[in-house]
């Protein structure tokens, strides 16, 4: 098994997305890319802390190649949105890829490069090495799925 994790906005309707994709194994929700060990979700979002909320992937690379999920990563946002993605503003809505490998920072900045060719606009996307990752509180996991709901707002 391998591991991507994506920052592209609230993480309760980007994990979906995720989940739906044949050789996906888990999905968590947390927090990345912050100065403060442990993060409350109430932390986070006073946009000081510096974490984006992110959806960690555990993926079969037998089945599901890392750019398949690069691919879906940017169409389910707008990647030149500086700090937000629709009415979520804040830096912990950043649009941000974190690597995990060479291989990965590689894959991704290929994928950013033919992605900028779409936009007029330019892509602000991180591209930056994975850091600790802290889960979200439970209650955040699978969210729209405990409250049947089909989107927040994507």
């Amino acid at each position: 098994m391998q591991t991507a994790t994506f920052g592209a906005g609230c993480f309760w309707g980007v994990e979906p997305t995720f989940q739906k994709i044949k050789g996906v194994k888990k999905t968590t929700v947390g927090y990345m890319g912050g100065k403060l060990k442990n993060p409350t979700y109430e932390q986070v979002c006073t946009d000081k802390t510096g974490h984006a909320e992110v959806i960690k992937i555990i993926y079969d690379p037998e089945h599901l190649s890392y750019e398949k999920l690069l691919e879906k990563f940017w169409k389910i946002h707008d990647p030149t949105q500086l700090n937000r993605q629709g009415p979520d503003i804040g830096t912990q809505y950043r649009s941000v890829i974190f690597y995990y490998n060479e291989k990965q920072k590689k894959l991704a900045e290929e994928s950013k490069k033919q992605q900028q060719k779409k936009y007029s606009k330019k892509i602000v996307t991180e591209i930056t090495p994975a850091k600790e990752f802290y889960p979200a509180e439970e209650y955040h996991q699978k969210y729209l799925q405990k409250h049947s709901r089909l989107s927040c707002g994507f």
